[in-house]
């Protein structure tokens, strides 16, 4: 019977999922946005930290693992080891980790049962504590670190030590004249479904779980983060391509944004600028690339001017077991992914990167 509803409404579920699980509204995101920036810079070390950036700086950022109790509404299982090796890594390389939210997946188990089925990451987050290199940012699915009166006892309990919790950070960063401002938050800020929304708990706790728990259905699919992007993305890229100097990382919505676009948007510039060149061996290769990830008839999206200024880590909960984020490492931003390759072993795969002098220009990726 499982398999029957599997097959039966697996796609339909994952179609609505991506549809309903999020009502972004305009005016709230950009006022909600406005106000945690302004926080930040009047008050630091309240709702967020100022990092003043150097050179030698370097700065992981990885959202949204979900981390539950290894049922199977459990989306964190299959990336579990991808996020150890990669938090190895991260840790040998003396990289700052900052985890933008939606760690802990608060909204369908109990916080002791998360503790319980999570030790080993735990500890492997905790390794970065001790050189003052872990930043931890509540997302809307961990809520409970920013209002609960015993968040601070039980993170105690996790990590061995005192750990703030905050809403965002800034990364300041002085490129030749200029001084840039990179604004990561979880991004869940003026989502009528996900700010603070008792319904949104209610309903992902009693419905949303046990219904993937029984069906196995886990709707972080590798295709959708490779789609054209959702409206939360494209609201949260409104409000950072008006302002001047500063840059937008978020999580919150499972998609990887490069530079204001998806890998999808990508192709498409490249196929566009292929053909503009009368390049025959890269039209070649970028249209087999489209063709694995789009559906036949599909036309493509007008674009206009993009400012690279926005920019999503994605998720550590992929249903293939691929985990995303965002490097900044030597005066470049990057987009990465860790993957189970050769022999089942994850490795680091760089997807994108550009210089962070290019977000200070404002340059435009052209249609």
């Amino acid at each position: 019977m499982r398999k029957f509803l599997q097959r039966l409404l697996s796609t339909w579920i994952i179609r609505m999922s991506n549809k309903f699980g999020s009502r972004p509204n305009r005016k709230r995101i950009h006022a909600a946005l406005n106000k945690l920036y302004q926080t930040i810079n009047a008050n630091p070390g309240k709702r967020g930290l100022i990092f003043e950036v150097t050179d030698t700086d370097k700065f992981i950022i990885l959202s949204d693992q979900h981390k539950g109790t290894r049922d199977y509404a459990d989306d964190f299982t299959l990336a579990e080891k991808n996020y150890l090796k990669a938090l190895e890594y991260y840790n040998q390389q003396d990289f700052h980790y900052i985890n933008l939210g939606d760690s802990e997946e608060l909204w369908e188990n109990l916080l002791e049962s998360v503790i319980k089925h999570n030790k080993e990451t735990f500890e492997a987050e905790k390794a970065f504590i001790s050189k003052n290199h872990f930043t931890k940012i509540f997302g809307n699915h961990d809520l409970y670190w920013d209002n609960d009166p015993l968040a601070a006892f039980n993170l105690n309990r996790i990590y061995g030590t005192k750990i703030h919790i905050y809403e965002g950070a800034i990364l300041r960063m002085s490129l030749g004249e200029i001084k840039l401002d990179i604004f990561l938050t979880h991004g869940h800020q003026g989502d009528l479904q996900s700010d603070g929304n008792w319904f949104s708990k209610w309903f992902v706790s009693t419905v949303w779980a046990p219904l993937q728990s029984y069906l196995q259905i886990n709707p972080n699919t590798p295709a959708y983060s490779n789609q054209l992007k959702t409206a939360h993305n494209t609201l949260m890229y409104s409000w950072v391509a008006t302002k001047k100097n500063i840059a937008l990382i978020t999580g919150h919505t499972h998609q990887p944004v490069f530079a204001s676009l998806t890998h999808l948007e990508r192709i498409y510039i490249k196929l566009n600028k292929a053909k503009k060149e009368k390049n025959a061996d890269n039209l070649a290769i970028l249209n087999a690339e489209l063709r694995k990830l789009i559906k036949e008839g599909d036309k493509a999206p007008q674009f206009g001017k993009y400012t690279p200024a926005y920019f999503n880590s994605g998720c550590c909960c992929f249903s293939d077991g691929d985990i995303t984020g965002i490097e900044i490492d030597n005066g470049f931003i990057r987009l990465i992914k860790w993957s189970y390759h050769r022999n089942a072993i994850p490795e680091r795969i760089l997807l994108e990167e550009m210089k962070l002098s290019d977000l200070s220009d404002l340059k435009l990726f052209n249609g």
